[in-house]
């Protein structure tokens, strides 16, 4: 993200000899992105990183996707997926459920209210939506904690756990998985990094960790997501000594959140295109926030979208607060994911059109996906899919 950070000690200069106060010598990490010529953080060690003593299989659980052939809209509702009496056992790293993917990214969702095992993806960044609930994720970098709203952004292989605070009850976890990358949009950036003054937030609203995270133990588990010849696999590593050792780092490479409410909506005088929404991007696919904002303003506007094909997308709107004006009639509500795919001609539901004319601001709170490949149905997009969506807009079911 090329926002620098010092956290804890590290030495005055970078590859040089750094030592405790009995003089033993610190071990040195270089976390860098794309064969070091990207973003990165130096981060320093008690103990050596790579000493593992154990390795077997994680069972990563159901990943299958099935098509969306022949090809529908359809409306998944996420909160039939958990019990929240049961939320106590699952927890967000094992817990979470595959709703939709391909080979570019992966949509879940989990409830949780159990401690994770320490978990790291090396596939891609994880961008994981809090649609309620508040906690910590304790990383090697440092605590991070998090509240309902926020965007927790993990960077690739990135040793962490989630930890929800009971008090407030079960986390509810929109994770978005990357094979890539997440950062900014590049448009919101200048040359050397930082965000334009164009862009709906600055670096103030971003928030990482302050201080570092230090424990001990030995034999410790860690579960490593990462890819293997016939896809996305499984690993459980036993780590020699406890992952969290590092007494300081330093650089641009490091989870960090974004909440919601810092988002700062672009509005127009007609009605805006999805890309003023854009929070993040990754290889193939964008992160957009829908948030409350006030509307067009031509004297002739109509506030709610068009009716729009964008031919190069699949289109995933997670719906998180609010009242979302141009799905009203179609069974949408809180908890909902609409999934538009390419090749439809979407918009608002018959009726919302001639409803939105003379609204001056809308309530509504939505995270969208968009992805440039077709996606494909996850178990818990097929357990959670309300089987009538599609014929929504003709008021009745035609096959």
């Amino acid at each position: 993200m090329a926002y620098y950070r010092r956290v804890g000690e590290v030495p005055g200069k970078r590859h040089t000899q750094f030592r405790d106060s009995e003089g033993v010598l610190r071990y040195e990490e270089l976390m860098g992105e794309e064969g070091f010529t990207s973003d990165s953080s130096l981060l320093y060690h008690r103990t050596i990183p790579s000493a593992i003593v154990g390795s077997e299989i994680w069972d990563l659980g159901e990943q299958s996707r099935m098509p969306n052939h022949p090809m529908k809209p359809r409306h998944l509702r996420l909160h039939e997926l958990f019990a929240v009496d049961a939320a106590a056992g699952i927890d967000a790293v094992t817990g979470r459920r595959l709703v939709l993917g391909n080979g570019d990214v992966r949509i879940g969702y989990v409830v949780a209210g159990a401690v994770s095992p320490y978990y790291r993806n090396a596939i891609g960044d994880e961008c994981v939506y809090v649609e309620s609930g508040r906690g910590v994720v304790e990383t090697i970098f440092g605590v991070l904690p998090y509240r309902t709203g926020d965007f927790v952004v993990i960077p690739r292989a990135t040793t962490h756990r989630w930890v929800p605070d009971a008090a407030e009850g079960p986390s509810r976890l929109y994770p978005i998985e990357g094979n890539s990358h997440i950062a900014p949009p590049k448009r919101y950036l200048s040359r050397f990094g930082q965000l334009l003054e164009h862009a709906p937030y600055c670096e103030r609203d971003l928030y990482g960790p302050d201080e570092p995270l230090l424990a001990e133990g030995a034999d410790v588990e860690v579960l490593v997501k990462h890819r293997g010849s016939t896809g996305i696999v499984g690993t459980r590593f036993t780590y020699a000594d406890h992952p969290f050792d590092v007494v300081g780092w330093d650089g641009c490479l490091y989870p960090y959140t974004f909440n919601v409410e810092d988002f700062m909506p672009i509005t127009g005088k007609v009605h805006q295109p999805p890309p003023v929404h854009q929070v993040f991007e990754g290889d193939n696919f964008v992160v957009c926030a829908f948030v409350p904002r006030k509307v067009d303003y031509h004297p002739l506007s109509i506030p709610v979208p068009y009716y729009h094909s964008n031919v190069d997308s699949d289109e995933v709107m997670f719906y998180v607060g609010g009242d979302y004006a141009a799905r009203k009639g179609s069974g949408i509500g809180i908890g909902s994911v609409s999934l538009h795919p390419g090749g439809h001609a979407h918009g608002p539901q018959p009726g919302a059109m001639e409803a939105s004319i003379g609204v001056q601001q809308v309530d509504e709170l939505a995270v969208m996906v968009d992805t440039f490949r077709p996606l494909e149905l996850g178990e818990a997009a097929t357990a959670s899919d309300d089987g009538v969506y599609a014929w929504a807009w003709a008021g009745r079911k035609i096959r």
